[in-house]
């Protein structure tokens, strides 16, 4: 089974996927981690990650940054893989991996921008999280107060807001729900709501 996870930043895809995964005993790809390491790639190599020909050439060897790495999650990096997203032929290098661990046998969850749209198109179920710009700015600004980075409500909201323009506006697969994607709004949802909310929706596709 492959379960798409797509929508903007700071929606809860991310946290809802790897709690997908860990219940049913699928394989999980973050997908965004795969740019984000395109972006902190050419970071590190004091690139300019709008530099076309450069991006394409970091995410041919984006194998030499670890998804692991807690750089990937800085907001600069995020910054960073926002605008090597746009790149077409950064996302066409990309795409192989994303469908070979889509094909695991096992079953795989995959979360990104355009999972349900792109990658994976005949995913058996596909959900997009989504919450107020509001609630996602309050939890991206959590997330970075607590890792010590010191910033505002004001330039988080900002910054997501540009994100979600940049993604939506693109002209490779830009960030969209699916016409057959579950909408989930998790605004004033918990994880565990959430989950439980996704939940039902898997189980009844599996009949």
């Amino acid at each position: 089974m492959i379960i798409a996870v797509d929508g903007p930043v700071a929606a809860g895809k991310g946290t809802l996927a790897k709690r997908i995964a860990a219940k049913y005993g699928y394989t999980y790809l973050d997908t965004g981690a795969l740019y984000r390491a395109v972006g902190l790639f050419m970071l590190r190599h004091k690139q300019d990650p709008s530099d076309h020909a450069l991006a394409a050439a970091a995410a041919r060897n984006v194998h030499e940054i670890s998804l692991d790495d807690p750089d990937l999650r800085k907001e600069e990096t995020g910054n960073a893989a926002s605008v090597v997203a746009v790149n077409n032929d950064v996302r066409a290098a990309l795409l192989d991996y994303q469908r070979s661990v889509a094909k695991h046998r096992d079953g795989a969850v995959l979360d990104g921008r355009d999972i349900g749209t792109v990658v994976c198109p005949n995913a058996d179920v596909k959900l997009f999280v989504t919450a107020s710009s509001e609630e996602r700015a309050h939890r991206r600004l959590a997330e970075l107060v607590a890792k010590g980075e010191t910033t505002s409500y004001e330039a988080v909201l900002k910054d997501l807001e540009e994100r979600d323009a940049r993604d939506r506006s693109r002209t490779s697969a830009p960030l969209a729900k699916a016409d057959d994607a579950h909408l989930l709004d998790t605004t004033k949802l918990d994880i565990e709501a959430a989950l439980e909310a996704a939940c039902r929706i898997i189980d009844a596709s599996k009949g």
